[in-house]
């Protein structure tokens, strides 16, 4: 049963004629992304931000770092850090859009979050954005005592498509030796990267409520191209040739969303290669709830949740 907070915001959407995010063209489908993303969010939190850019080789890195006023809840010396990457099916989302998000995760978890933008599909498909992502976990790790952060107390998380950009950064520090990740926290990922398999929840969800297949299909599009499909591993982390070694991961899975069954599967994958799995399930909620925390109890207690397995894991 979908929640009622939810239920009630996705008829007031109905009513106002919101498009499907496949049907507007790309930069109209930005903006309307963006507005979708405030509409139920959190107020913006008090931390302190900062921005960085460097070219450090073929990827551009951008991050937005946001620290917590008056240090971290009782940190002594530099503080742990978070790389988070946006949603938004590669296609859509930036910093901005993303701003709250990261704000309330900085406050909640009393760690600086670096925010790590990448180029976004169809102007940059695939792999630009895995690309990004690992360019800019590196150069967090290098440079983390610029803005007061501690490299060895370092997670990646993020949603969607952020989620498998965290998880297959996770995935190339482990082949690199490094950077030392303490936690992958993945939100919802569309794990199979267009790949078929045993999902139902992809017809079963088909029509939404937040994201259809539809929709999907065109990220997927302008992503990886005309057979909607990733290449690899990059864009599709359960086509990893060896999942072990990875990161202690919390998964946050919502039960109406059509990547349910994708996502369920990677944790699975990650169980049965011998890493340390929490999987949660929110059964009312649908995709996107990560920037529904102002409006929907239910997806703050999913952003608390997430900034608790954060938190913990970062301990010193």
């Amino acid at each position: 049963m979908l929640d009622k907070q939810l239920e009630a915001m996705m008829l007031q959407a109905q009513a106002a004629g919101l498009p499907d995010l496949c049907d507007p063209p790309p930069e109209a489908c930005r903006g309307l992304y963006r507005q979708i993303l405030a509409a139920a969010d959190v107020p913006p939190a008090d931390v302190g931000v900062s921005e960085y850019r460097d070219q450090p080789g073929d990827s551009p890195v951008h991050v937005r770092v946001y620290t917590p006023r008056g240090g971290g809840r009782g940190a002594e010396g530099p503080l742990p850090v978070i790389v988070y990457w946006h949603g938004g099916g590669y296609a859509l989302g930036d910093l901005d859009g993303y701003d709250n998000v990261c704000r309330q995760l900085c406050h909640d978890t009393g760690a600086i979050v670096a925010s790590a933008a990448y180029r976004l599909a169809p102007e940059h498909p695939f792999p630009a954005a895995p690309e990004d992502a690992w360019a800019a976990l590196q150069w967090v790790a290098e440079h983390a005592r610029r803005f007061g952060g501690d490299a060895s107390r370092l997670a990646v998380a993020g949603d969607s498509a952020g989620a498998v950009l965290a998880t297959v950064a996770a995935i190339r520090a482990r082949d690199a030796a490094g950077p030392a990740i303490r936690l992958q926290a993945l939100v919802y990922p569309p794990a199979a990267g267009g790949h078929d398999g045993d999902y139902p929840s992809r017809q079963q969800h088909a029509l939404g409520p937040t994201l259809t297949l539809r929709t999907i299909d065109y990220f997927n599009r302008h992503f990886f191209g005309p057979a909607a499909r990733a290449p690899d591993w990059r864009g599709a982390p359960l086509l990893s040739p060896s999942l072990a070694g990875l990161p202690p991961t919390l998964l946050q899975l919502a039960a109406h969303d059509p990547l349910r069954d994708e996502a369920l599967a990677y944790g699975e994958a990650l169980l049965a290669a011998g890493n340390a799995v929490t999987l949660v399930e929110y059964h009312g909620l649908a995709h996107g709830y990560i920037s529904m925390g102002g409006a929907i109890g239910a997806a703050r207690l999913a952003q608390l949740q997430l900034a608790s397995a954060l938190r913990t894991a970062l301990q010193r």
